[in-house]
């Protein structure tokens, strides 16, 4: 009998400037899918709701504090099992407004693209899903500018 597979819930920030520019982050190169683009965040702990884990995430990633008001789950995307069990599942919430200056704390680094710049960067295949995602729902909302 097969074990069902675990999950690790991942949320992550589709961060838009006033210009309407998208934040992507550079992956450092001796991480996992390292040199790749991906939509910033990171693991959901035990004790965290998403919003609080997305808030946390973004601090220590990028350094800022972003307003919990702000965010609005847009899109989900979930991998294969990995080897070791676990389904990797990809929250992605909107984030329009927050405290301070973007800057890469953990290495790698940051840029500000067009969606279709986006579409052409190398991304991880769960960033891959997000971004068709991402795009297609806020154009189906008329809010892709």
């Amino acid at each position: 009998m097969e074990k069902n597979p675990t999950f690790t819930l991942v949320v992550a920030g589709a961060l838009q400037r006033e210009d309407s520019l998208w934040l992507m982050h550079k992956r450092p190169a001796h991480k996992h899918h390292g040199g790749l683009w991906e939509f910033p965040g990171g693991k959901v702990e035990v004790s965290e709701t998403q919003h609080e884990a997305l808030i946390r995430e973004l601090h220590e990633e990028l350094g800022i504090k972003a307003v919990l008001e702000s965010h609005s789950s847009i899109a989900e995307a979930r991998g294969d099992a990995a080897t070791d069990g676990k389904i990797i599942v990809i929250a992605l919430y909107t984030c329009r407004h927050w405290e301070g200056d973007p800057r890469a704390l953990e290495g790698g680094e940051i840029g500000w693209f067009t969606p279709d710049q986006i579409y052409e960067l190398n991304k991880p295949p769960l960033d891959v899903v997000l971004t068709g995602k991402l795009f297609a729902e806020l154009a189906d909302k008329g809010l892709q500018r």
